[in-house]
This record gives C-alpha cells, sequence and structure tokens, in this order.
C-alpha cells in the first residue's frame, strides 16, 4: 500500500475514533500494525487535525465564553478550562521530558480497552444515580486536567472515555455536559501538544526526514472525519448510554489478545 493511501486512512481512523470512547491512540497503533509504523510526532500531529474539527463544532460556545467574560459563568467555566488545561501540562510536560514513547505492541493497548470498557460501564451506572447536573467543578477540572494525562501515558484508555467518565463520576452526570468540557480542554491541548512534537522534531533537525505530504493528507481526513463525528456524537448522547461503546472496547480487547500472536 502506498504511503499516502495509508496516511489517508490513518487520518480516517483518527477522525473516526478520537472523540468516540474507544481511543484513537490505540486504534492508530493497531492499524499500523498493517499500514506501517508512523512517528509519534505524525500520530500527534493528525490527533490536532481531529481537534480542529471540535474547534469548528464548537465555534458559537467558544465565542459566547470569549466574548462574554464579562459574565460570572462565563468567566467560571473558562477559569476551570484553564485550570485543567494547566493541570494537564505541568504534570504531562515532565513525563513527555522524561522519554515517554508509545508502545511498540499491542498487548498493553489491548488491556487498556478492556480495563477502560469495564471503567466505562462502572462509571457511567453510578453517575447515573446522581441526577442531571451540569455544573462543573473544580474538582472536576484538576481530574479533568489529570485524566488527559492518564489517557497520553496509556494507549488504549482513550482520553474523551477518561475525561468524560471522571467528570460523570465527579458529579457532572449529564453526558452532553461533560463531552463538552471534555473536548473544549482537548482542544488547547492537542495544539500544545502537536506544537511541543514540532519543536522536539526541530531541535533533533529531523524535520527534513518527516514525511510532510503524509502528514497534510491525514490531518485534513482526521478533520473532516472528525467534524462528522463529533456532530453525530453530542445528537447520540442526548438519548442514549455509552454501554454499547463499552462492549465494543471490551470485545476487540480480548480479540486482540486471543487472536493476536504473543509480543505482537
Amino acid at each position: 500500500m502506498s504511503d499516502p493511501i495509508s496516511a489517508l486512512l490513518l487520518g480516517i481512523i483518527e477522525g473516526l475514533t478520537e472523540f468516540l470512547p474507544v481511543s484513537s491512540t490505540g486504534h492508530l497503533l493497531i492499524a499500523q500494525h498493517w499500514l506501517g509504523a508512523r512517528s509519534d510526532f505524525f500520530n500527534i500531529v493528525i490527533q490536532a487535525g481531529a481537534i480542529l474539527a471540535t474547534l469548528l463544532v464548537f465555534r458559537q460556545r467558544i465565542w459566547q465564553l470569549t466574548t462574554g467574560l464579562r459574565e460570572r459563568e462565563h468567566r467560571d467555566y473558562s477559569a476551570k478550562l484553564f485550570v485543567a488545561f494547566a493541570v494537564t501540562a505541568l504534570v504531562g510536560l515532565p513525563v513527555r521530558m522524561a522519554g515517554w514513547e508509545l508502545p511498540e505492541t499491542v498487548t498493553p493497548v489491548a488491556w487498556a480497552l478492556i480495563i477502560g470498557g469495564i471503567w466505562m460501564l462502572v462509571a457511567e451506572y453510578f453517575a447515573e444515580k446522581r441526577g442531571d447536573n451540569t455544573h462543573v467543578t473544580w474538582t472536576v477540572a484538576v481530574a479533568v486536567g489529570l485524566a488527559q494525562v492518564v489517557a497520553g501515558v496509556f494507549p488504549g484508555t482513550s482520553r474523551s472515555a477518561t475525561t468524560i467518565f471522571l467528570a460523570m463520576l465527579l458529579g457532572l452526570s449529564r453526558r452532553s455536559a461533560a463531552a463538552e468540557f471534555a473536548f473544549l480542554v482537548g482542544i488547547p491541548t492537542m495544539f500544545a501538544a502537536s506544537a511541543y512534537a514540532f519543536l522536539e522534531l526541530w531541535m533533533d533537525q529531523g524535520l527534513g526526514e518527516e514525511a510532510w505530504g503524509d502528514v497534510a493528507i491525514a490531518f485534513v481526513a482526521a478533520m473532516v472525519t472528525g467534524f462528522i463525528v463529533v456532530k453525530w456524537l453530542l445528537g447520540f448522547i442526548k438519548r442514549h448510554r455509552f454501554t454499547g461503546f463499552a462492549i465494543y472496547r471490551i470485545a476487540l480487547g480480548a480479540g486482540l489478545l486471543l487472536l493476536m500472536p504473543s509480543g505482537f
């Protein structure tokens, strides 16, 4: 398979899975065993393409927050978004600088998919007992920031699943409210991660070695696909639970452990 077609498929996979609670990084690592391994820079930057789709979907909400800072409600919400991002940066940056890299085998991803699926079922069950709450607390903001780091360190956990369900478990029980906060925090987080990955590549004098055409193809594919998925997901979770996604995660993880060779 040619590199551009491989990049296109990986971009579509990223866009399909970034916002669904199934782990985009986990799916990318699995797909790259057949489509060819890619650099960490490639994986991070195309995630930013999917996050750009969030920026487009939530553009009115972002404009409302930006222009409405005189209102206490908007200031409070914006401050909590900032705190969540700051926690991710303060904890995640040292982890990245310590030399963290994505795993080379699918086995840890498979276990993360299974454990994450069980976590989703448990978290949603207990969150539903808390009623219909849309208020973001400072505890939720800090927890979401930490959850993003956990999701980044353990591919297969899913950033959206970890942040959404932890927020729901800590009191932000309405699914759509938890998803909105998680997605909005993801915008500065992934753009900052992409900028840092670019800086690392530049400092290592590796800019000339990266397949920029493939990165561009995957970036656009992830953005277009991500836009469609976010619009669909926001409507879906207003009427449905996340149970189907949890079952999919558990089945996929179990299938990988049972069917794939040891060390794959």
